[in-house]
């Protein structure tokens, strides 16, 4: 997994332009059961992909915390929702909750778990997005994501080779 990590930027700035290629003609002419491809190859991939063994995402980059997440996650540190925010948040370019720090403060590095896990942000629990529904209106997230999760780039490469069998 060390190596895949290593390699993955540079595989997938490799296969950006035609990802975002592919995306596009996608979105042009999706098909009626993307989201079913969608899920069933994100079940494949999940099936031999454990995030325990990578944790790029916590190590990375900051989910968006919503309202909802901020609240349920102070109320379980026992800690008033602004002195959560002043300790932990900014806004971003697009004026969303996220962390101050890289790699998330709440991932322990001795084994990629989560401190919060049971609280964790819905971002976090919905990573990384390739099982959701509508996902033809992702493909912007998950392009970037290929840069991100083994997963994700393994997922894209073999719904390409899918939905070119089709």
């Amino acid at each position: 997994m060390d190596a895949f990590l290593k390699e993955l930027p540079k595989l997938s700035k490799e296969k950006y332009n035609e990802t975002k290629k592919y995306f596009s003609k996608l979105k042009k002419r999706t098909p009626k059961n993307l989201d079913v491809v969608m899920q069933d190859l994100h079940a494949k991939e999940f099936e031999k992909t454990d995030c325990l063994t990578c944790g790029n995402c916590c190590k990375t980059t900051s989910p968006i915390f919503t309202n909802k997440d901020i609240e349920r996650i102070s109320k379980s540190m026992k800690m008033k929702v602004v002195q959560f925010i002043e300790q932990f948040l900014e806004r971003d370019a697009d004026d969303f909750y996220v962390l101050k720090t890289a790699p998330c403060t709440f991932f322990d590095e001795t084994d990629n778990t989560c401190f919060i896990y049971d609280v964790r942000p819905k971002a976090c629990s919905e990573y990384p997005h390739t099982d959701r529904r509508k996902f033809i209106q992702l493909t912007d997230l998950t392009l970037k994501n290929t840069e991100i999760c083994p997963a994700v780039y393994n997922i894209v490469e073999e719904l390409k080779k899918k939905l070119a069998k089709e």
